[in-house]
């Protein structure tokens, strides 16, 4: 059982006041949080249906509902009904809302920050781009390319901030109408209309018909709403807070003013400093003590944090109360006369610090320091990254950048652009191959030739008019299988195989991000713009972004930017190149967001510019990542104006446990093995991920840990449409509107959309998607009456760390009145039988974690006319045999022990990632 402070005790115990829980760095607010929620649940007539708990990212919420489901079977045994309980972002929240209930909104599909950008800049005329008008005489007009992640940030302003429209000039409120105009007919949301749509429903007043079903769920149903990291919420996700406790919900909201990192994104740290001031009987409650780091690193964090004016921050005082100790030398604040030494420095002491004994809890067993237990934190991975990333290479110490910046600088990664540049003609053989060396993808003497075989065929642009033969993705697999690039056959140790495959998978998703918005470009257009996108806009494109690809944790160092490391923790953390308008940063210059919006326009203009106490707040976020050593340094920058070390770095120096000089580690220092922390995954999965993990794990670790992605295929679109036209026709049943053979064109004209089909193909299955449902009308139609769920929301705690979440397709009862769990499949070659009887006793029970009852039966009804139906019984040792799958499914993915299958089978027949796993004929 936990042991709370008084101050945590508070805060668990106020279920029924507007709380505010003020939460310094390393303060156990996930776990307090996690506690309040669970003691709500224990409430008499209140049920994980009634609780709305947000997150800033998806991590956070797998971590959260992670504890919670933990604390309640640990302290209540069990609840029903768990899945119906929300955790996670803001965004997922809405998009859950629109396609649950705004029947035109299921088909739509979700941009990326990436997608987003592609898909303005492919349509940069009709999307508004290049129509833009700025105030800027050298720049009449925003410019495709170039200015495409300004017009985002333009087209975030209008929708998500407080905007005076009457100041907004005509010509961007027309290239605003534009852009949304274009997302709308191509069924796509973006990360801000799918919130203002939602939002927008959920400010009307009774009388539209998805707004009155949206409101009697807020009514009826949302009764305690909790909002973590509040400092970050920008005024349209203020407005869906309020929206959501227009009707009385219990509001608590949890967060830290020194944290406010992403005003650039329109967060606005007086929300969270003026929150007592706009909802009435609000209780504040502050959890001052750091269970994280030393007393060292929190006497550093308090000075940062006191040092932003009294006027902009909740006054409170972080506290040490972690078991982790302060010793002379551990924390450093030092000068270099280069970046090639401070480079040289970081990576001594990295290596030095390896096998230091570290004591990750107070009742764990102490091991030796790892790899993974360093960072090197930046204000810009992009700018700074270079020296140090360098000699890292040079002296074989592993890293990893998180997120996606730099990517295109791997030496692996530049041999896979490579192989395009070779299929376009912008180089020959003797270059590639000197760059594939470089790579070290393949032992020197494997020989290139199936390579070069499977190119040159990929640079023949006239195979038919079927776009899939032109697949960027298909041609990459190809060769990668082609010459043999496996993990366990990568030049190194076994760590650089798995640090190869975690780049190999990222560059898989920046060919989907492409392909999703150019697959239908003509064959030598689409591999011509590949090829130039990747030399020119890509690596803008990820630098400036939050994607990331896969879920793998290599025992390397990592490098992120400040921003990305928010909420994580290291042992030891590095903050190099602490220079003079470098960080803090220096406000930029060029065009800007105001010169397309006057900033008399905004609300608080000021904190898209940024100020050098956002960057303190930003310093703030670095140093108490570090848990015991703490390592900030300076060298010159190569420009004039990044010559002079920091002010933060002068600060610093300022507390007593700051050194300015290093003496080594003492020889005397306790060492141990390395060994890597294992971390418990906070990963959640779909009911179809959890399909590949029971069908051979390292598939699962190809698509999921490593992010590889398999090719676009045509028909993309058609299984979800036919089971979106079902969804709507079962949830009308429900509320007593019986769907006709009169309803099928217009149910397939809301719902069909299947946008990577040429058109031939997609009059087809036009066609095969009325059949369906016409044949389904005719054969079930009078089951729709018996309709008990559509889109039932279900969840299966697999282990510590990993959850499944999914839907099931129907529940209904039929003529014996039995209750049966229906799975729908568009197709006879959906999938294997055994595969989907192995899903279906999932969603069984998942149902009965969901209900606290057994269905009777599970079933497939396939869509297809030569398609089999499936009708069996639901038998208890079925069902066991199905959790103990599932447990140990989840345990081998917490160790990692993602095995090939042992012979090559059907499964491998059937998998696009087959060739990285198996591509010698002698594995077959």
């Amino acid at each position: 059982m936990t042991t709370y402070t008084p101050a945590q005790r508070e805060a668990i115990e106020c279920l029924d006041e507007p709380l505010q829980i003020i939460a310094c760095a390393g303060s156990g607010k996930t776990q307090v949080i996690s506690q309040r929620i669970a003691d709500l649940l224990a409430l008499p007539g209140v049920t994980p249906a009634n609780i709305v708990a947000f997150t800033f990212t998806e991590k956070a919420a797998a971590e959260l509902k992670d504890r919670v489901l933990g604390l309640v079977a640990e302290q209540q045994g069990s609840t029903t009904g768990l899945a119906e309980m929300f955790v996670g972002t803001m965004h997922a929240y809405c998009l859950n809302l629109l396609q649950t209930y705004v029947p035109e909104t299921f088909k739509y599909s979700v941009l990326s920050e990436i997608t987003q950008r592609l898909f303005i800049d492919r349509n940069s005329k009709r999307s508004g781009l290049t129509e833009c008008p700025t105030t800027s005489s050298g720049t009449p007009k925003l410019r495709r390319y170039i200015h495409s992640r300004l017009y985002m940030q333009v087209l975030s302003v209008l929708a998500e901030d407080e905007v005076d429209p009457a100041l907004i000039p005509a010509g961007v409120i027309q290239s605003q109408y534009a852009y949304k105009t274009l997302l709308r007919n191509g069924a796509f949301f973006d990360y801000t209309t799918m919130l203002e749509l939602a939002v927008q429903l959920l400010e009307s007043d009774e009388g539209d018909a998805h707004a009155d079903a949206l409101l009697k769920h807020v009514q009826q149903d949302v009764r305690y709403v909790v909002v973590d990291e509040y400092q970050d919420v920008n005024p349209l996700q203020e407005r869906l807070v309020r929206s959501l406790v227009r009707y009385g919900a219990n509001l608590c909201v949890v967060g830290d003013d020194d944290q406010t990192i992403y005003q650039w994104r329109g967060s606005e740290v007086a929300n969270i400093i003026s929150f007592a001031d706009r909802y009435d009987g609000v209780r504040q409650v502050t959890l001052a003590d750091n269970f994280r780091s030393t007393d060292g690193v929190v006497a550093v964090g308090k000075a940062i944090a006191e040092s932003i004016s009294p006027a902009h921050r909740l006054a409170k005082s972080m506290q040490y109360a972690s078991h982790q100790t302060w010793s002379r030398g551990d924390i450093l604040a030092l000068e270099h006369a280069t970046a090639d030494d401070e480079a040289r420095w970081i990576c001594d002491r990295i290596q030095a610090l390896r096998g230091v004994t570290f004591q990750d809890d107070p009742d764990s067993a102490p091991r030796g320091m790892s790899w993974s237990d360093m960072a090197i934190l930046l204000r810009s991975v992009a700018r700074d990254a270079g020296p140090v990333v360098a000699e890292l290479e040079r002296r074989g110490i592993p890293y990893m950048v998180k997120g996606l910046t730099r990517l295109f600088d791997a030496p692996e990664v530049k041999a896979a652009a490579a192989m395009f540049r070779y299929l376009v003609g912008d180089m020959g053989r003797t270059e590639f191959e000197h760059i594939w060396t470089q790579g070290r993808l393949t032992p020197p003497e494997r020989s290139l030739a199936p390579l070069f075989a499977v190119l040159d065929e990929g640079g023949q642009f006239d195979q038919g008019e079927r776009w899939s033969n032109y697949n960027i993705q298909r041609v990459y697999l190809a060769a990668l299988e082609a010459v043999g690039v496996r993990e366990d056959t990568i030049p190194g140790d076994p760590v650089r195989g798995e640090l190869v495959f975690y780049q190999l998978g990222k560059f898989s998703q920046v060919i989907s991000d492409f392909e999703t918005i150019h697959f239908a470009s003509s064959p030598e257009q689409k591999y011509r713009g590949f090829v130039d996108w990747l030399e020119h806009q890509a690596p803008g494109y990820y630098d400036d972004a939050d994607a990331d690809a896969g879920y793998a944790t290599p025992d390397a160092v990592t490098i992120s930017t400040v921003h990305r490391a928010k909420g994580m923790q290291w042992p030891a953390v590095f903050v190099p190149c602490l220079r003079r308008n470098r960080f803090p940063s220096k406000r930029q210059g060029g065009l800007g967001v105001f010169h397309v919006i006057p900033d008399t326009a905004v609300h608080d203009p000021d904190r898209y510019k940024g100020t050098n106490e956002d960057e303190r707040r930003l310093f703030y976020v670095a140093v108490t990542r570090a848990q015991k050593y703490l390592y900030l340094s300076y060298s010159p920058g190569e420009s004039t104006m990044y010559r002079k070390p920091s002010e933060f770095l002068k600060d610093v120096t300022a507390v007593a446990h700051v050194s300015t000089a290093s003496a080594g580690l003492p020889a005397d220092v306790p060492r141990l093995a390395p060994q890597a922390k294992i971390e418990t995954p906070q990963v959640t999965l779909s009911f179809s991920e959890l399909k590949f993990l029971f069908e051979c794990p390292y598939q699962f670790k190809l698509r999921f840990l490593y992010g590889f992605n398999p090719p676009i295929h045509e028909a993309l679109g058609y299984g979800k449409g036919l089971h979106d036209a079902l969804a709507e026709m079962h949830k009308r049943a429900l509320a007593g509107d019986i769907a006709t053979a009169d309803d099928v064109d217009q149910l397939v004209s809301r719902h069909l959309h299947t946008p990577y089909a040429y058109p031939a193909l997609r009059e087809q299955l036009q066609d095969a998607a009325k059949k369906s449902l016409r044949r389904y009308l005719d054969k079930h139609g009078g089951d729709l009456e018996r309709t008990i769920h559509s889109e039932k929301q279900i969840q299966v705690h697999i282990a510590p760390g990993i959850t499944v979440d999914g839907r099931i397709d129907l529940v209904k009862r039929i003529e014996t009145d039995e209750v049966s769990i229906v799975d729908f499949k568009s197709s006879e070659r959906a999938q294997a039988e055994d595969v989907t009887r192995d899903q279906l006793h999932v969603y069984a029970v998942g149902y009965a974690e969901l209900t606290g009852t057994d269905a009777d039966l599970v079933e497939v009804l396939n869509l297809d006319p030569d398609g089999k139906n499936v009708r069996e019984e639901v038998q208890d040792t079925l069902l066991e045999d199905v959790r103990g799958r599932i447990r140990e499914a989840g345990e081998a993915l917490r160790k990692n022990d993602l095995a090939r299958l042992p012979v090559w089978s059907g499964v491998c027949d059937a998998c696009d990632l087959a060739g990285l796993c198996r591509t010698q004929p002698s594995d077959r």
